[in-house]
């Protein structure tokens, strides 16, 4: 079902049209490392097949122009969507899926769009636009991140809250998918202009949210203040606290500990199992961060731990390159929170282009999405790419990067961190019972080995790369979900 509210004044809502492209992603082995692994590599698999031409009836493929390659970065905003049922077609393909099930997958159970009027602080009336949306809840409430950034768009909201109900089946986590967001750059506006934003969007989509019907989460652009202010708004209209309103909260609110912790953590635990499986000592194993937020800084931290070496790091601005290694540690503790990488790092100052090239073992894009393309994706010289951002990599360069060796670890494993300990968030609130820090790493670290062990083991049975093997992991569990359920009336 579709909702809607008219009457914004802001930026309107970006459509697809011209710029888009179709991109199949082929289904491959899991590729090898380039130095010999500890155990002899597996001959030469076929490829499986990708989706058929034409789709059950009632199912049309997508129709998109093709896109210009001289303008990729228009590929993170402007087809996510379509990218998002395309992998939903060809996993559907491979599962053999029945027809009803698999249309019902394809549709966002409920969309949301809302004008957000906020008085600035010069004491004009700015209209902002806004969204959720709710992709399926079959497997439990809606779960998903509110991200602030211009370039936001409905597409790209719908294909991330479909993104997330394939994370939290494959994660075995009891919710369904959901997203959200803001068109506005948050760097922009003053903490009270946020707060204003954030309390009126809080009030325009709390007609389906709820404790037990969907529960935001920070994202792109928002924190742990954001979802203080969304739970405030929301007693403040309900009258009385509801801390599991929203998770990744402070914990002096009912928040969790390890929560902001926990996507960068739980990328380090399966690239020590990634390289583990590829022969690869976690010792010394060079490891390059393109993203200097949430999750790049505490993953190249958790990494540093456990021994491995941080050459590389950025942020929006660039970053810096130092074979010898950086201490995370040290950066992060010497930066302001408008500070650049490059002001606090001594080494070879590279772009953000540059350094997803870098001759490293593992590179962890964790900023953007759709920033490894065909266009570049023949330049990369790491081992493994552990996706820390949702969709950096696109279909043509998975295939790119399968060809040339490159081991993909797929953003729905690799980021789950997050929305694990989400769930532990959550749970604790429901109790109003907390668990001590070392309790909730363990139980993360155990999820996400569980996790990468089953589509791991897939992958080499099926014969399919990561990504396909989580996907058919998670759509088959969320396929029978639906079946079971049935349909009412």
């Amino acid at each position: 079902m579709a909702i809607k509210k008219n009457g914004s004044r802001g930026k309107p809502p970006e459509r697809n049209g011209n710029g888009s492209i179709i991109m199949t992603t082929p289904a491959h082995p899991v590729s090898g490392a380039r130095r010999p692994p500890k155990e002899p590599p597996p001959a030469p698999l076929p490829e499986m097949p990708s989706v058929p031409a034409t789709l059950p009836a009632g199912i049309p493929p997508p129709q998109m122009e093709p896109m210009r390659k001289s303008n990729t970065a228009m590929l993170r905003r402007h087809d996510m969507w379509e990218q998002a049922l395309r992998q939903l077609d060809e996993t559907a393909a491979l599962l053999k899926l029945d027809k009803d099930s698999h249309v019902l997958l394809r549709h966002p159970k409920r969309t949301l769009e809302v004008a957000v009027p906020v008085r600035m602080d010069d004491g004009r009336v700015e209209v902002f636009q806004g969204y959720r949306v709710h992709h399926n809840q079959y497997r439990g409430p809606c779960k998903g991140g509110i991200r602030y950034h211009h370039e936001v768009s409905m597409d790209e909201v719908k294909a991330l809250a479909m993104l997330m109900t394939w994370k939290c089946a494959l994660m075995n986590i009891p919710y369904g998918g959901a997203k959200g967001g803001v068109v506005v750059d948050p760097q922009k506006l003053s903490e009270a202009e946020l707060e204003r934003l954030t309390r009126r969007f809080t009030s325009e989509i709390m007609i389906i949210i709820g404790p037990d019907r969907d529960v935001p989460a920070p994202d792109m652009g928002t924190n742990q203040q954001t979802m203080a202010w969304m739970m405030d708004t929301y007693a403040m209209t309900t009258g009385h606290s509801v801390p599991q309103i929203v998770t990744g909260k402070p914990v002096a609110v009912g928040g969790s500990l390890g929560r902001i912790e926990a996507t960068g953590r739980g990328v380090s635990f399966v690239t020590a199992a990634i390289a583990k499986e590829m022969g690869l000592d976690l010792k010394g194993l060079r490891v390059a961060v393109q993203g200097a937020g949430n999750v790049g800084s505490n993953a190249a931290k958790a990494l540093h731990e456990l021994g491995a070496k941080i050459v590389a790091i950025s942020d929006v601005r660039g970053g810096v390159f130092n074979p010898a290694g950086i201490d995370p540690f040290k950066l992060f503790a010497s930066m302001g929170p408008k500070d650049a990488v490059q002001e606090h790092t001594q080494g070879e100052k590279v772009t953000n282009e540059e350094l997803l090239t870098l001759d490293c073992d593992v590179l962890i894009p964790a900023a953007l999405g759709g920033i490894i393309t065909e266009v570049n994706a023949h330049k990369i010289r790491a081992k493994i790419i552990v996706e820390g951002a949702n969709g950096p990599t696109t279909p043509d360069a998975d295939a790119i990067l399968h060809k040339n060796g490159v081991v993909v670890v797929p953003d729905i494993l690799a980021n789950a961190g997050g929305v694990t300990v989400s769930y532990f968030e959550w749970v604790q609130g429901i109790q109003y019972y907390f668990w001590e820090l070392e309790e909730i790493n363990t139980r993360l670290k155990r999820v996400m080995l569980s996790a990468f062990t089953s589509l791991y083991a897939l992958s080499r049975r099926e014969r399919v790369s990561l990504r396909t093997a989580a996907l058919m992991i998670s759509v088959k569990r969320v396929a029978e979900a639906a079946k079971c359920l049935g349909l009412f009336p």
